[in-house]
């Protein structure tokens, strides 16, 4: 259905009720943002390509079965090469790198996507407050900000991850807090130039209070630079599961992409020449970073057209 071809509220209906217009005035611009995106045709790869590997994290039972990672009841060899049975062979307990795989992209996608909501929300939160006030507070708040910046994220998540207990939410809460200023200066600027404008000082005029100019004007003119932000935020998040992993900090119970990698480094693959237990959560992590890049790629081009992204 087109922009055009979408029911227009009645004068009636809108006097009845104030939100129909803000409603359809949604969902225009809603058909609209799709319409743009649909042309980017990375973007698209990108969507098709995360939607298939989403939708096999979420069935993997029902794929590979709920016993797949057992280490005692393997159905296999230690290190098989990849044959009819097993199509990526099989890891030094003789479990399917194929079964592993799949259940790999549950904690994986799980762990990339609640840290880089952390990570978004804690930068969205510093840089609107850092650009509404003035004086000591956006001070302090980008003096913070910059230390984290210049600070080696990847180490100040490993230090994280050393004192705390091994777990699924350690990983989270070690990546969303060290990650979050790059996104804190980007909405910072953006929360500037959004202030600037003659609305903000009619708000204030009219007796509006630090909390609504936040909340009611400024948040929803930077959420559009918030949400190209989260879909390369998520790519970079995924990377450093996956390095935390491989270094021995994730939980050693679960399984994921990282993991896999650790698993087969201390299982000597590399040195074996076995390359089906480290080729294919390599690729996996590649190609979902790759896809939510293409994703962030065409979300920005469409949010601004003037950065002229090839379609």
């Amino acid at each position: 259905m087109t922009t055009e071809s979408m029911p227009t509220p009645t004068k009636a209906e809108v006097a009845e009720n104030p939100r129909a217009l803000a409603r359809a005035r949604k969902r225009r611009s809603v058909a609209r943002f799709w319409r743009e995106y649909r042309s980017h045709r990375g973007g698209l790869w990108g969507l098709a390509a995360l939607a298939l590997i989403a939708l096999i994290a979420l069935f993997a039972p029902q794929l590979v079965g709920s016993d797949s990672q057992s280490v005692t009841d393997a159905p296999g060899g230690a290190l098989e090469s990849p044959s009819g049975e097993f199509p990526l062979g099989t890891d030094q307990f003789g479990r399917s790198v194929l079964a592993l795989l799949v259940w790999g992209a549950r904690v994986s996608l799980t762990v990339g996507l609640l840290a880089a909501f952390l990570c978004v929300a804690i930068g969205t939160v510093v840089g609107i407050v850092a650009g509404h006030f003035h004086g000591w507070y956006s001070t302090v708040l980008m003096r913070i900000t910059d230390w984290f910046l210049v600070m080696p994220t990847l180490v100040l998540a490993i230090a994280l991850a050393t004192v705390m207990d091994r777990s699924m939410w350690t990983v989270v809460i070690a990546i969303g807090v060290t990650a979050w200023p790059t996104t804190a200066r980007l909405v910072r600027a953006q929360t500037l130039a959004v202030e600037s404008r003659p609305y903000i000082e009619r708000a204030r005029a009219l007796g509006g209070g630090h909390g609504h100019i936040m909340v009611r004007h400024v948040l929803p003119n930077v959420m559009p630079l918030v949400l190209a932000q989260t879909t390369l935020v998520i790519s970079n998040s995924i990377l450093t599961e996956a390095t935390l992993a491989f270094l021995g900090l994730s939980d050693p119970t679960t399984t994921s992409w990282g993991g896999m990698l650790q698993d087969a480094r201390e299982a000597g693959a590399v040195s074996a020449g076995h390359w089906w237990y480290l080729a294919p959560p390599g690729i996996a992590i590649a190609a979902v970073a790759l896809a939510f890049t293409l994703c962030g790629r065409a979300v920005e081009s469409v949010l601004n057209p003037k950065l002229g992204v090839a379609r």
